[in-house]
C-alpha cells in the first residue's frame, strides 16, 4: 500500500468533560501525558513499518483536546510527527478550544506547518454554554479569534451545535449570525445526538432534560443553510459550509472513502480494506506500545459489499454526491447494475438527483439523509 494516506492523531486528555461528548477522553490532572505522547510516536513508527506510504496528503490532531497540552508537549509531539509521518506539505489540522489556546501554543503550531485550526464553540450563548459543560465563554471565542488574527492564522473552522436543550431559535439564530459575523471560511453544524454513557443521556432517560421538538430542529437546519448560502459559505456536505477552496479536505478523505491511519488511545483507521480501532483506556494502550506491539482492540476486513455499501453512506454525505466513474473504477460495475432500482425508488421519492456523471442527495433528501442511506444496504435488496 503505496499510495497515498491520511492520519489521525488521536489526544484523550480535556481540562473538562462535556456532558454531550462519548469521545474517548479523560480528565487530564494526573494523567502520564508525556508517556503518552512518547507512545503514541513509537505507534506512529511501528504502524509505518507495518504499512508504508510514500506520502500524506493530511494530518488531522484531534481529541479531547489538544491543546489542553502544554506548549512544550505539543512541540514534542508536532516535531515527532513531523520527523516520522512523510507529510511533507498539505493541510495540517489542529483542534481547539476557545481559551486554552496561547500565544506560546501557537507559534508552536506555525513552526512545525499547522495551517488550519478548528475551534468547537457549539455556541455564543453563555447560559447555554454553562447547561453543556462547556468551560469557555463567548467573550473567550472572541479574545481566540483576535489571537489568531495575530498570529495570521486564516484558515480557521468553528464547529457549533444546534437543537441543544432549550435553546430557543431565537439563541440559535444569533449563534449563527454571531459566527457568521466572525467572517471564517468554514463552519460546520451539527444538531445534537443523543450518546449512550453520556450525562445528556441519563438526563433525557430520568425526565431531567428535554430536547427541541423534531420540527423546530429541522427549521434550525433550514436556516443553517439559507444563512450559510447567504453568507457565501457553500454546504459541500451535510453539515459542512465553506467559502470555494476552504473545504476540509482531511474530512472529505472520510467522505471519499479513502485510506486513513488512526493514531492514539481509541483511535479508529481505515487501510486498504481494513477497519480498526486502538484500544481506549490509557494504559492498556501505553502497555501494548510498552512491548513494542500494536494497540489494537479490534480490526475487521471490509467484505466488497461492505466497501459498496460504505461507498454509498459516506459519499451521499457530499453535496456533489457518488461520481459514477469512481464507483466503476473501484468496483468493476456500474453504479446502475448495483443500485439500478433503489436509485429509481429515491427519485420517484424525490429524494435523489441522478445526472449522467453523479446521484446525490434533492435538498429534501438532505433532511432525511439516514432514510436514503438505508436503502442502500444491500442485504435489503438480496
Amino acid at each position: 500500500m503505496t499510495q497515498s494516506t491520511s492520519a489521525y492523531i488521536h489526544i484523550p486528555f480535556c481540562e473538562h468533560i462535556c456532558y454531550y461528548c462519548d469521545f474517548n477522553k479523560v480528565f487530564i490532572e494526573g494523567q502520564p501525558v508525556d508517556d503518552y505522547i512518547e507512545a503514541l510516536l513509537k505507534e506512529a513508527r511501528l504502524a509505518l513499518l507495518k504499512n508504508p506510504v510514500e506520502e500524506m496528503a493530511t494530518v488531522y490532531v484531534g481529541g479531547g483536546t489538544p491543546t489542553s497540552l502544554s506548549a512544550s508537549q505539543l512541540d514534542r509531539l508536532l516535531s515527532g510527527l513531523r520527523e516520522i509521518l512523510p507529510f511533507d506539505q498539505g493541510e495540517f489540522t489542529v483542534e481547539a478550544n476557545p481559551g486554552d489556546l496561547s500565544a506560546d501554543k501557537l507559534t508552536v503550531m506555525k513552526n512545525y506547518g499547522v495551517n488550519r485550526l478548528s475551534m468547537g464553540v457549539q455556541t455564543f450563548d453563555d447560559r447555554l454554554l454553562k447547561k453543556i459543560g462547556r468551560k469557555h465563554t463567548a467573550q473567550d471565542v472572541y479574545d481566540t479569534i483576535y489571537l489568531l488574527e495575530e498570529k495570521d492564522f486564516r484558515n480557521v473552522t468553528i464547529d457549533l451545535i444546534y437543537a441543544l436543550p432549550g435553546q430557543s431559535l431565537e439563541s440559535f439564530r444569533d449563534t449563527v449570525a454571531k459566527a457568521l459575523a466572525l467572517d471564517l471560511p468554514h463552519y460546520a453544524l451539527y444538531s445534537l445526538i443523543l450518546e449512550n454513557q453520556t450525562m445528556f443521556m441519563n438526563w433525557v432517560r430520568r425526565g431531567k432534560m428535554q430536547l427541541p421538538e423534531q420540527e423546530i430542529e429541522a427549521q434550525m437546519y433550514s436556516e443553517t443553510i439559507e444563512a450559510m448560502e447567504k453568507a457565501g459559505r457553500n454546504q459541500y456536505e451535510i453539515s459542512n459550509f465553506a467559502t470555494p477552496g476552504f473545504e476540509s479536505k482531511h474530512n472529505l478523505v472520510y467522505w471519499n472513502n479513502q485510506n486513513y491511519f488512526g493514531l492514539g488511545a481509541g483511535a479508529s483507521g481505515y487501510l486498504g480494506n481494513r477497519r480498526y480501532k486502538n484500544r481506549g483506556p490509557i494504559q492498556h494502550y501505553l502497555k501494548a506500545l510498552a512491548e513494542d506491539q500494536l494497540p489494537l482492540l479490534e480490526e475487521e476486513v471490509l467484505t466488497r459489499k461492505e466497501q459498496i455499501e460504505e461507498e454509498l453512506f459516506l459519499g451521499l454525505r457530499k453535496i456533489l454526491g457518488v461520481e459514477k466513474r469512481v464507483f466503476a473504477e473501484r468496483f468493476g460495475q456500474s453504479l446502475t447494475e448495483v443500485y439500478g432500482p433503489v436509485i429509481e425508488q429515491l427519485k420517484a421519492q424525490n429524494l435523489l438527483v441522478e445526472s449522467d456523471t453523479r446521484v446525490h442527495l434533492t435538498k429534501q433528501g438532505l433532511f432525511r439523509g439516514n432514510d436514503v442511506f438505508q436503502e442502500f444496504l444491500l442485504n435489503k435488496n438480496d
